[in-house]
């Protein structure tokens, strides 16, 4: 019998026996309205007919009425079960119960083309289970967009490739998107209980090969805060991203999914992320947005024109 991912018993299974988190009151910076209008009906029109997942819906991103009343989706692919089970994170875990999708990426491009986007935004669930890890199923979506909408920035958020060999972060670099996102996610000392599938310094080392690969490509990577880090292990955070020559930082508050979820050791205010939004514009980043709401994809259309803007203001002193 298939799961109903809709159960939460079923939909993170290696939760189930955790001890339940209290979920704080949020705050008022925090608070978002419920998602609503003739445009994000629209967009999720789209993502139905085109069977398409979103990380929007899957991950409970609290800006997605913002986005897709504006037409805005992150697009999810690879299937909406992941062999990871971080923490904090509300995608389903589990083995994934079906092969890659062939016609995927043209579903993908299909909706890029409906949406009219002019950029767009693609992420996935780790495949541990695909020998490559997903990257030649990445490269045939960024392929398959830029036929159907040549005009149309390219962002991709991809997973680590930690069981794959090299050649598979080269296949995905080699497929040329417009930017490379991988996030890093927290700091080093949480990775045990946060991120437990993953290596901090493997991911940190491969945004530094993709610049390696093509220096001419943006990077970007983010963290969330709130999970019981301090402020100085996320500074260091910010000299380990700027030593790989990432271009492009994201910070933003760590909101607990379910009880089951990793806690919210503490709201960080707003105060404070404008102070690590001027420590990380000081250490040398292209683009910085720090605040309690930002997300990876959040704005991620303009934050690429302001970045590829920065970019040639820096050539220009040069």
């Amino acid at each position: 019998m298939p799961r109903d991912l809709k159960i939460p018993a079923e939909r993170h299974p290696e939760k189930a026996r955790r001890a339940d988190n209290a979920q704080p009151k949020k705050p008022s910076w925090i608070r978002v309205k419920a998602p609503s209008g003739e445009g994000y009906k629209e967009t999720a029109k789209i993502m139905r007919e085109n069977r398409l997942v979103t990380v929007c819906e899957e991950a409970g991103c609290p800006n997605v009425g913002e986005c897709w009343s504006q037409g805005h989706a992150t697009m999810m692919i690879m299937g909406e079960v992941c062999t990871r089970a971080c923490t904090f994170c509300n995608i389903a875990t589990g083995r994934p119960p079906e092969a890659l999708d062939v016609f995927e990426p043209g579903r993908v491009a299909d909706a890029v083309a409906k949406l009219g986007l002019n950029h767009v935004v693609v992420t996935s669930v780790d495949r541990d289970d695909v020998e490559d890890g997903g990257a030649e199923h990445f490269a045939q979506t960024i392929r398959a967009i830029r036929k159907r909408s040549p005009g149309t920035t390219i962002e991709i958020l991809t997973p680590d490739f930690i069981r794959c060999g090299p050649e598979a972060l080269e296949v995905v670099v080699a497929a040329k998107p417009d930017v490379f996102n991988h996030n890093l996610e927290t700091v080093p000392g949480l990775y045990p209980e946060v991120r437990p599938g993953a290596r901090y310094f493997h991911s940190l080392r491969l945004l530094q090969r993709v610049k390696e690969l093509d220096p001419s490509m943006f990077t970007k990577s983010g963290i969330m805060v709130g999970l019981g880090e301090d402020r100085q292990a996320v500074l260091q955070v910010m000299d380990d991203m700027r030593a790989a020559n990432i271009d492009f930082l994201t910070v933003g508050q760590y909101l607990q999914p379910t009880p089951k979820h990793h806690a919210v050791n503490r709201f960080v205010t707003p105060e404070e992320f404008s102070g690590y939004e001027k420590a990380a514009w000081g250490k040398g980043f292209l683009m910085v947005s720090a605040t309690p709401l930002t997300r990876s994809s959040y704005h991620a259309g303009d934050d690429f024109a302001r970045l590829r803007e920065a970019r040639l203001r820096k050539l220009d002193r040069a």
